[in-house]
């Protein structure tokens, strides 16, 4: 029996994808669980649909994050901290810190994309990566200077 998968079934395949599977687990156990659906033609053209619409939608959510990437880039943001005599801070300049110099220049930015491998420790210029898209990724520049 051909099925179209509607959600990923590991061992089996992606959501979307036409495979053929035996009639028994088909019928009692993937189309009962609503992991998928038997391949009709009306199916068919339905997928082909959801696909385009899919490709449409991931092409302009891609256009919009190089633009903010772009803005980004242009970016930077500047955060003060209480540090010692040897430049180290008392703190630490988290992905949150970040998310709240973003704001505060205007650029809205969810604190889980900012993907800052560790937290900032001492003074200096760094570059940090924010994940704007799957194939987008715009670089930060933070400054951390001491407060006064």
């Amino acid at each position: 029996m051909e099925v179209i998968l509607k959600r990923k079934v590991d061992g089996l395949g992606d959501e979307g994808a036409l495979l053929k599977v035996a009639d028994g687990y088909a019928r009692n156990y993937l189309i009962p669980m609503q992991l998928a659906i038997r391949a009709t033609t009306q199916n068919r053209r339905m997928l082909e649909h959801e696909k385009r619409v899919l490709t449409h939608q991931n092409i302009k959510e891609k256009r919009d994050a190089q633009q903010l990437a772009h803005r980004i880039s242009e970016v930077t943001c500047t955060i003060a901290k209480r540090s010692g005599e040897s430049d180290r801070l008392f703190g630490s300049v988290t992905s949150m810190d970040i998310a709240e110099a973003l704001s505060a220049q205007s650029i809205e930015m969810d604190r889980r994309h900012i993907e800052l491998a560790d937290s900032i420790k001492e003074l200096g210029v760094f570059m940090v990566p924010i994940r704007l898209h799957a194939d987008v990724v715009a670089n930060l520049k933070v400054v951390v200077v001491r407060e006064e």
